[in-house]
């Protein structure tokens, strides 16, 4: 098959959105399908045109940053002359061009599959909030027109206010998430290094933007520290976030706990990143909001446990393998609690990596989505228009 993929960002940004589509684009590529992907040149020092581990990637100049996204004044010609060369399409959301892939899809008589990565839950101030309803109404009008949306699970499926009108198109999927196994010694080392051999490790990572959450658990660790003096928090993370000033409103809370708060920065390198899993005796995903966080699966995937809000989606890794806890959204004494119970009985809720593999396989997610394309290929309609 031929496979069209849009989105707002790919390689090299990094978020959990952007390696999710990384990693199906990759793999379809590794089982001889042709995948292109349509993306933003978010970056002037990126080539416009790239293959990068068997993706072909078409990057777009950017007019201008609106909040989350950007402009592509280039986005309708573009994609109106990829289309025609390929057999089904696939859009990554939130993504303000949706309904201008699907739209154009059915000119040609292709159809879009929407892959949903979460509702646009945007910051509480005016401009984003305009933001907010102006994408949400595009990605609705090319729901409508999508054959089929894919969603990482049916509990976030069945709770999202956006998706309630589509229910007859949903198709889950887990996310295929890939992370080698920590190296033991290169994590006894990294302990030594940080000074922190004989502390309790408490991680958390993503961008430091409110949908995350990180505020309450801020607000958790004197809670924490109170009950357990020498847990320490270690951080992964973006702070510098463009299109959001959330860590400078929360920037005293950091200071005031700074001796029980490391900062480790943006982690790139996959086996770097499973050796800072490994690294932590819990993970804490206290999200407002998250449809699906790879990062709580890679950290099992390290032999670390979760502690995660009880929201929809967010919840769904802990529920079906036990590995963790849930507590109250939006809480920072539940958090708190949560943590520091998980630490004290850690062996209850560990479980192997071939444990949490059965659960969430790639190489099952990959044979999904192979199979759903296959079922939407217009692939007479590209031969055609080649």
């Amino acid at each position: 098959m031929r496979i069209l993929v849009a989105l707002t960002y790919y390689y090299p940004h990094w978020t959990g959105l952007t390696a999710y589509a990384r990693r199906l684009a990759e793999g379809l590529a590794q089982r001889g399908h042709e995948v292109t992907v349509l993306t933003s040149q978010f970056r002037p020092d990126l080539d416009r045109v790239e293959d990068h581990n068997g993706v072909r990637i078409l990057r777009l100049p950017t007019l201008a940053r609106l909040s989350r996204g950007v402009i592509m004044p280039g986005f309708p010609r573009a994609v109106n002359e990829q289309v025609k060369q390929h057999d089904v399409l696939q859009v990554h959301t939130p993504m303000l061009e949706t309904n201008l892939v699907t739209r154009i899809g059915l000119v040609h008589g292709k159809k879009t599959v929407i892959t949903h990565h979460g509702d646009l839950v945007m910051p509480k101030n005016p401009r984003d909030r305009v933001v907010e309803r102006l994408v949400t109404a595009l990605m609705k009008q090319g729901g409508r027109e999508a054959a089929r949306i894919t969603v990482h699970s049916r509990d976030y499926a069945e709770n999202s206010k956006f998706l309630s009108p589509f229910r007859s198109k949903i198709q889950c999927i887990y996310p295929p998430v890939e992370l080698p196994a920590p190296d033991p010694a290169g994590v006894a080392a990294w302990r030594v290094e940080l000074g922190l051999t004989h502390h309790q490790l408490i991680g958390f990572a993503g961008r430091f933007v409110e949908e995350k959450g990180f505020d309450h658990l801020l607000q958790a660790i004197p809670y924490v520290r109170s009950q357990l003096p020498e847990a320490r928090f270690l951080y992964a993370g973006e702070i510098n976030v463009v299109y959001e000033r959330f860590y400078e409103r929360w920037q005293h809370l950091i200071e005031r706990e700074r001796e029980g708060i490391v900062m480790l920065g943006l982690i790139h390198d996959p086996q770097r990143l499973a050796n800072f899993y490994a690294l932590c005796d819990v993970f804490a995903l206290p999200s407002r909001t998250d449809c699906f966080p790879s990062v709580q699966i890679e950290a099992m995937l390290s032999g670390t446990p979760v502690v995660a809000t009880d929201i929809p989606g967010a919840r769904e890794a802990v529920q079906r393998t036990g590995m963790g806890k849930l507590v109250t959204p939006g809480d920072p004494r539940a958090i708190a609690a949560g943590l520091v119970d998980v630490l004290r009985r850690r062996d209850d809720f560990l479980r192997t990596r071939d444990q949490i593999r059965a659960v969430f396989d790639s190489e099952r997610s990959l044979d999904e989505y192979e199979a759903l394309f296959a079922s939407l290929a217009d692939r007479r309609g590209s031969d055609r228009e080649r």
